[in-house]
C-alpha cells in the first residue's frame, strides 16, 4: 500500500511539473526492461529457453488490470451491501440447482476432505458464477502488469508460478486465463495455490481447474482442508449487538493486529460466554449457545457477525469480510 500511495504521489507531482517527480518518472524502467529482467531471472531459476519465449516473447502490460486494482467490490462495498447484492434469489436458486447436480460427486469429497457440498457450491458461485465466467484475461500478461506497478513483490511471484505451470506442462500460456489479478478458472486459484493444491480428480493426467468440475471441486476443498477447516465446526453465526453491548466490546475486546485487512478488521477471539456477558445474542435477542468456543466479531454497519476457527479458512481463500461471510451465509441458506 505505500509503494502504490507513493506511485500516486509520484503521478501527482509529474502533473505539476515537479522536477523530482520527473527524476522519478526519468529513473523507472520501460515495461521492455522489466520483461528482459523477468527473462533473467526465469533462467536463474532453472526455465527453460521454451518457457521463457513462449510466456514472455512480445509480452505488453494490460493497462485497465491497474485501474480494476483500484476499484475492486470487497474494498469498497460494505460488507452489508456485498452481502445484499450477491445473495439473491437468483444466486440461492442457481445454487440449488447446482447443487442437486452434484450432489454424489460433492458427497465424496466431503467424505475425503471434510469440506460440505454446500460450502464448496458457495465459494464456487461467487468465484466464477458457477463455473460460467472465469476470466478472459492472459494470466501472464495481468501478472506482468501488476508486478510492474508499483514493484509488488506478489504479483511478480505469482507470475513465476504461472511460468512453473507451463514448465510442467500443465497449462500452455494461451490457456493459462483468468481475472485481472490472475486468479485462475472456475476455483479462481492463483497460479501458486494451483501448484499446491489443484487436484487431477478425474484422471486425465493434469489438474484442470478451467472445464473439469471435478478438479474444480476437489482442489477447492484440497485448499479448504490445507487451511484448517474442520467437519465438526460452522464457518460462524449472525448475532444482535446492541449499542450499548457494542460500547462495551469497544472497551473490553481489542482488534486483531495480524496477517491481512480482513483479520485486522476482526476481534481478538473470546468464550461464547464471555460475549453473552457482554451483550451479544442471536436474532431474536435469544441466548447464544453453550458450547465452549471461542469466537471473534465481524462487524458490518447494521449486521455483526461471530465467526469461528473455519472462518478463517474462508478468509485464506479471500481475504474480505464481505467475501467470507456472504460465501458462509449462502452455504447455510442452502443447507436449509
Amino acid at each position: 500500500m505505500i509503494k502504490v500511495l507513493t506511485a500516486v504521489v509520484a503521478i501527482l507531482l509529474a502533473a505539476t511539473g515537479s522536477p523530482s517527480a520527473e527524476r522519478v518518472a526519468q529513473s523507472r524502467p520501460t515495461f521492455d526492461a522489466f520483461v528482459e529482467d523477468l527473462r533473467r531471472e526465469a533462467r536463474t531459476r532453472g526455465l527453460s529457453e521454451a518457457t521463457i519465449e513462449s510466456a514472455l516473447g512480445g509480452l505488453t502490460a494490460e493497462p485497465v488490470v491497474v485501474s480494476r486494482d483500484r476499484s475492486q467490490p470487497e474494498l469498497i462495498q460494505s460488507l452489508d451491501s456485498y452481502v445484499a447484492r450477491r445473495i439473491t434469489a437468483r444466486t440461492i436458486a442457481k445454487a440449488r440447482e447446482e447443487l442437486r447436480k452434484e450432489r454424489v460427486f460433492l458427497a465424496g469429497v466431503e467424505d475425503r476432505y471434510g469440506v460440505p457440498p454446500e460450502l464448496m457450491v458457495s465459494i464456487w458461485g461467487l468465484e466464477s458464477d458457477f463455473g460460467r465466467f472465469t476470466g478472459s484475461y492472459s494470466t501472464i500478461r495481468s501478472l506482468a502488469t501488476l508486478a510492474y506497478d508499483a514493484r509488488r513483490p506478489l504479483f511478480r511471484s505469482e507470475l513465476f508460478s504461472a511460468l512453473e505451470i507451463v514448465e510442467r506442462g500443465d497449462a500452455n500460456p494461451a490457456d493459462l486465463k483468468g481475472s485481472w489479478a490472475g486468479a485462475m478458472g472456475q476455483p479462481q486459484f492463483m497460479p501458486s495455490s494451483f501448484l499446491r493444491y489443484a487436484v487431477d480428480e478425474d484422471g486425465d493426467g493434469r489438474p484442470n481447474i478451467w472445464t473439469s468440475r471435478q478438479d474444480v471441486f476437489a482442489s477447492m476443498a484440497n485448499y479448504l482442508k490445507d487451511k484448517g477447516w474442520r467437519r465438526d465446526q460452522r464457518w460462524g453465526r449472525e448475532v444482535v449487538v446492541s449499542r450499548t453491548a457494542m460500547a462495551r466490546i469497544d472497551r473490553n475486546v481489542p482488534m486483531r493486529t495480524d496477517t491481512c485487512r480482513a483479520i485486522r478488521e476482526t476481534t481478538e477471539g473470546r468464550p461464547l460466554t464471555e460475549w453473552q456477558k457482554l451483550g451479544v445474542r442471536l436474532p431474536g435477542g435469544h441466548a447464544l449457545p453453550s458450547a465452549s468456543m471461542e469466537a471473534s466479531l465481524v462487524r458490518g454497519q447494521s449486521r455483526h457477525f461471530l465467526v469461528y476457527g473455519n472462518y478463517a479458512a474462508l478468509v485464506d481463500y479471500n481475504c474480505s469480510n464481505s467475501y467470507a461471510v456472504t460465501v458462509g451465509l449462502l452455504a447455510d441458506r442452502l443447507a436449509k
